[in-house]
């Protein structure tokens, strides 16, 4: 076991590490050799700095199958993608559908505009295998009703939600779909249009294995969508009013061009080597995980019996220890990083009945190993036999 090297790090749902190679040689490149700034001179750094963030935006466009990439704003993380969202989308009196797996990333503004322009809120639950019954939301759409608000997947339980059905029925109602796709972008196939999504939120320091401060979020044509913030945009800069247009109205400031050169290196990984293969082998490394933690005495563990409904992450509690404990002694006795405490997902927890003492959450990545897992099996089982002798 590893304790004085680089450990073993099992929180990827939180921030993927390590990167590729390739990511890491993108971002040096840009801040040695580039260094301009995009959209705000013709000089030859900042037509290279334009190149850069063109060249993001056609790789995430591929990614999810976008046609016009200047459908992708870009954003600090999903977090302001989905304020984004959330807050150019709603007026007073409008209606949201949510579901109980929601993150507080896409929980917070609403409860917010609940309070501030009296916008109403269903909260859809989730079924016993912590999957939302798309049924349910189409019963939850009122007349009132602007906008549905659905995690890909649950970055507590790991749980893939069917967002193509849910999508089908919102499109048939007219109702904007909002996917926040912070845990499936990277490691399950996306395509916007075939699966009904009018706005999908994203990062790039997870599934998409670029640095952190990357993200965006997609605006289907013909969506209106109020922008978050103003400033220049490097475009009709003789106006005192922000432009309309797209994605330059949505995206004022300077961008994150070292950030978005890596993502885009990122991108192009994860465009060569397959979404649907990057997340068959981690949906496989956590198989492996909980087949060996099942045979741990005191541990419980959540979410579905189903792993082939989940990606990459699994949820726990050691009985006899506290969660932080848990991750505590992992760390530093065995080496083993992991995320403790209720992973800024309110709604889960309560679901789950954890809000007051949280869990431990193990999540695997693409550069993960069997080995890696095996570790991880027998820290547990070492702490669980610690605990009852």
């Amino acid at each position: 076991m590893d304790t004085e090297g680089k450990g073993i790090y099992l929180d990827n749902a939180a921030t993927s590490y390590p990167k590729p190679e390739c990511v890491y040689q993108a971002v040096d490149r840009f801040l040695r050799q580039c260094g301009g700034s995009p959209g705000r001179a013709s000089h030859r750094k900042a037509r290279e700095a334009d190149a850069v963030v063109a060249d993001a935006r056609a790789s995430v466009a591929t990614l999810f199958h976008v046609e016009d990439p200047s459908r992708i704003v870009f954003t600090c993380n999903s977090t302001e993608s989905l304020n984004l969202a959330i807050r150019g989308s709603l007026r007073p009196g409008d209606h949201v559908v949510l579901t109980d797996l929601e993150h507080n990333a896409a929980v917070r503004p609403l409860w917010k505009l609940r309070e501030g322009l009296g916008v109403g809120l269903t909260v859809v639950e989730s079924g016993p295998e912590g999957v939302v019954d798309p049924a349910r939301v189409a019963e939850a759409l009122t007349p009132r009703t602007r906008l549905v608000c659905c995690v890909h997947a649950n970055n507590v339980l790991g749980t893939i939600q069917p967002i193509a059905e849910i999508g089908h029925r919102t499109r048939a109602r007219g109702v904007p779909l909002l996917v926040d796709a912070s845990q499936s972008a990277g490691v399950l196939p996306i395509d916007v249009e075939a699966m009904g999504i009018d706005l999908l939120a994203f990062t790039g320091h997870k599934g998409l294995l670029g640095p952190p401060g990357t993200g965006g979020l997609y605006v289907r044509e013909g969506l209106p969508l109020e922008p978050l913030k103003h400033g220049g945009t490097g475009v009709y800069s003789e106006s005192l009013e922000p432009p309309d247009v797209m994605p330059e109205g949505y995206e004022p400031g300077t961008f994150n061009t070292p950030g978005l050169a890596g993502l885009a290196a990122g991108v192009r990984f994860v465009l060569e080597t397959g979404a649907a293969r990057i997340g068959a082998h981690e949906r496989e490394l956590n198989r492996r995980f909980v087949e060996g933690v099942r045979e741990v005495p005191g541990v419980r563990l959540y979410g579905p019996s189903d792993l082939a409904r989940k990606v990459g992450i699994t949820l726990l509690n050691l009985e006899a220890l506290d969660p932080a404990d848990v991750g505590r002694i992992l760390d530093r006795r065995f080496g083993v990083m992991v995320r403790t405490g209720l992973h800024c997902s309110a709604l889960s927890h309560q679901r789950l009945g954890t809000k007051g003492r949280g869990a431990v959450r193990f999540s695997f990545g693409h550069f993960t190993t069997p080995a890696d897992v095996d570790t991880a099996v027998e820290a547990l089982r070492a702490m669980a036999l610690a605990t009852v002798s």
